[in-house]
Parts: C-alpha cells; structure tokens; sequence
C-alpha cells in the first residue's frame, strides 16, 4: 500500500491555554470545583508547561461549548465532524490531482461523537463519490485509530490492488468536554482539540506502508477509556496512561526489524511524549510540534506528525509510527520511501 498524498484541516476557532481559562470561568460547574481541582486547571492552563501553544476548536466562542448539554454536545458533533473529514479529503484529493469520483473505498475513524450512518455518509454527498465506493466507519479504537484504519485500507488493497482508497481520522474533541473533580477529566479538558487528516493510497507509488503491528492490554481497560455520565461522554485517565503508553511502544519498537530515520507519534501530552523518549532512541520533534499547535487531536494526531515530517525532512527514506490509546492498544506502521522509481 502506498502513500499518494496527505492532508490536514483544522477549524479556523485558535485559542491559547490562558483564553481556555478564561472562558472555563463562566462554566456553572466551576464554582462546585474543589480548590485542588481548580488549582490543578490553572496550572496546567496559565503556566505555560504543558507544551501546547493552542488549540483549534469548531465554535467562535468556548464558553458557550462548556455550557453544552449532552444533546448539544451530540448535535455539535453531528455538525463540524462531517465538515471537518470533508475539507481534509478534498485537499488531499487536490494534492494527488484526483476526483472525488476516483475514490473506491473510504475508511474514516472517530471516537469522539455518534452517527449512524457514520460521518463517511455524509463526506461521500459533500464531495460526490461514486454510489458504488464501499464505505467503512470505524469507532471505539481511541487516540490509537488512525494505524489500526490505514491497516484495513492496506487489507482492502490487498485484495483490490488496483483500486483507490482514503482514509479520513477526524475528531471533535470539544463534543467531548466534560467538568468534574476527577483529574484525568480535568487533564483531558486541558488537552484536547478538534481536527482531521485525510491520506489518499493505492497499489503503487513512492511512499510504501507495511509493517503493521499492534499490542493490546485489555486488563488496562479501564485506565483510559471513554464512560457515559448523564449522556455525555467522560474520559476516564488515569495518571499511569504515560508509562502505559510508553512500555507498549517500546514493546512494538523492539518487534520493528530495522532503526528509521525518525519515530512520529501521537501526540498524547507532554508527559505521555517525554515517557516515550525515554524509553527510545529518538527525540519526537514534529509530535512535540504537533501538540505545541493543536494539542492533543486524538486519532489525527499522528497523521499530522507525518505531514511536518514529509514537507520538512523529504530525504527520509524510513519513517516508523505509532499510536496509543483506549484498550489499552497501541499500533504501528513503517513507512519506506523507494530511493528511485
């Protein structure tokens, strides 16, 4: 399966962490806060150590998503997810030079909201695929989907090795804000942004995915994972999630046969990344990147990592990436780039 192009989108909405704050004031929530728990946000928002610059969100003003409802929340959802995979399959279609109508298959992973039929429905009207193009929406995979869905798409190719496949991670984090006095919720609030990554692939070309491997902990379920609370969706995060996270990549890093010319990650958070590097050989500069200006985009996240890495290092010839998240699952992929055609 190989790689013919790659884009991202984000919603136009930019906020820094101190705006986030100030617009967490007038959450009817806050004044229920404990002082530890209202301490914990403004150090995470206001102290500049969370390695994150800002973040991109689908509405103008915030305050008002920290107001929503589980029904608005669900209905924001509904709204920005489709628009946002949307915008992202069509520059990567622009990029390739293609037509929607050359599309033979489109996989797109979320976790962060629920449709039926899923967001790939309603890209397929936007952009006008074919009536025959299958369509696949994946969900409950997490942070870690954007590997585990390009893997399906390298199984359809297999079997349809001259046919033409997206593959479309898109999330709407801010439909998944939630307020308690539980840290892991509080951490997540401080996180998360929305965003999309779109890659067209095929049978042939330069850019070569192979290698996929994944490595599962189901008794470590319950450390991060999405709940139900009221309706609404409640990320539950644990603070053991870093060495989590850590461990399983250095499990599939030590199953890779060969050493790439660099590691791009999801871009979990400061702690999760400065956890990775210390269990590899590599200073994770574009997924740092990544987080200093969207944040933590779940699924997107490593997509966009390999977009910096592909615009500004284009003499690498090996690239490894991995994703983490609810399972607890990570996932990886090689990406090799053929020296001459």
């Amino acid at each position: 399966m190989y790689l013919t192009s790659l884009a991202t989108t984000n919603p136009p909405h930019s906020f820094t962490q101190a705006e986030t704050w100030h617009a967490l004031q007038s959450h009817p929530a806050i004044g229920d806060l404990k002082p530890r728990s209202l301490s914990l946000l403004e150090k995470i928002l206001c102290n500049g150590s969370s390695g994150i610059g800002s973040r991109q969100f689908t509405e103008a003003e915030l305050a008002p998503v920290f107001r929503h409802d589980a029904e608005n929340l669900n209905r924001s959802f509904e709204s920005h997810a489709p628009v946002l995979a949307t915008e992202a399959l069509s520059k990567a279609l622009k990029k390739a030079g293609l037509a929607p109508e050359s599309i033979d298959a489109l996989f797109l992973c979320t976790c962060t909201g629920y449709l039926c039929p899923g967001p790939s429905s309603h890209v397929a009207e936007a952009l006008g695929l074919r009536p025959d193009t299958y369509l696949c929406d994946l969900v409950g995979l997490g942070c870690g989907a954007a590997i585990p869905t390009l893997r399906a798409a390298h199984g359809y190719l297999a079997a349809n090795p001259d046919h033409t496949v997206a593959v479309i991670a898109v999330e709407v984090s801010s439909a998944a804000f939630y307020m308690d006095n539980d840290p892991g919720v509080l951490i997540s609030l401080c996180l998360f942004g929305d965003g999309a990554a779109a890659a067209i692939l095929s049978g042939s070309g330069k850019w070569k995915f192979d290698g996929f491997d994944t490595h599962h902990v189901p008794s470590d379920r319950e450390k991060i994972r999405f709940t139900n609370s009221g309706g609404k969706l409640k990320n539950q995060l644990h603070r053991s999630v870093p060495e989590l996270a850590a461990k399983a990549v250095a499990t599939l890093y030590a199953r890779h046969p060969s050493t790439p010319d660099q590691i791009l990650a999801h871009s979990g958070g400061r702690d999760v990344i400065e956890a990775i590097e210390s269990s590899l050989p590599f200073y994770l500069t574009e997924t740092r990147e990544v987080l200093r200006r969207h944040g933590n985009m779940s699924s997107p996240s490593v997509l966009f990592a390999l977009e910096e890495r592909l615009r500004t290092c284009p003499d690498d010839t090996s690239l490894w990436l991995t994703a983490f998240g609810a399972g607890f699952a990570a996932h990886s992929c090689h990406l090799s780039r053929k020296t001459s055609c």
